[in-house]
């Protein structure tokens, strides 16, 4: 899809009222993790959003940004894979005792 045909289509729909934000600063990357409601408050989705700081060649700087738009019937499939991919991590890409503690980690790959 083109830019312009997503302006066009439904882009409306995609801007969402803010509910609750959760900010995750990362090293150079920042997750923004917000809580929208659709227009008439009806629906909630969330959006997460990985921002990197760039620095331009005239020494400005701009902000790389990703998003992902998550809803409702999703939330689960999302979670499972995702619990599934980090532990699968865990346990096969970090052997031995060189693999770092996870904040929050508490052996369990359950959110």
């Amino acid at each position: 899809m083109y830019r312009e045909d997503f302006e066009r289509t439904g882009s409306q729909d995609r801007n969402g009222e803010d509910v609750f934000s959760k900010p995750v600063r990362a090293g150079k990357r920042t997750y923004f993790f917000d809580v929208k409601a659709t227009k008439g408050n009806n629906d909630f989705y969330l959006t997460i959003t990985e921002s990197k700081r760039k620095q331009e060649r005239d020494g400005s700087f701009t902000f790389d940004k990703h998003k992902i738009f998550l809803y409702k019937e999703d939330f689960d499939k999302f979670q499972e894979g995702l619990a599934e991919v980090i532990g699968y991590i865990k346990q096969n890409c970090l052997p031995g005792e060189d693999a770092p503690h996870f904040e929050g980690d508490s052996g369990s790959d359950e959110f």
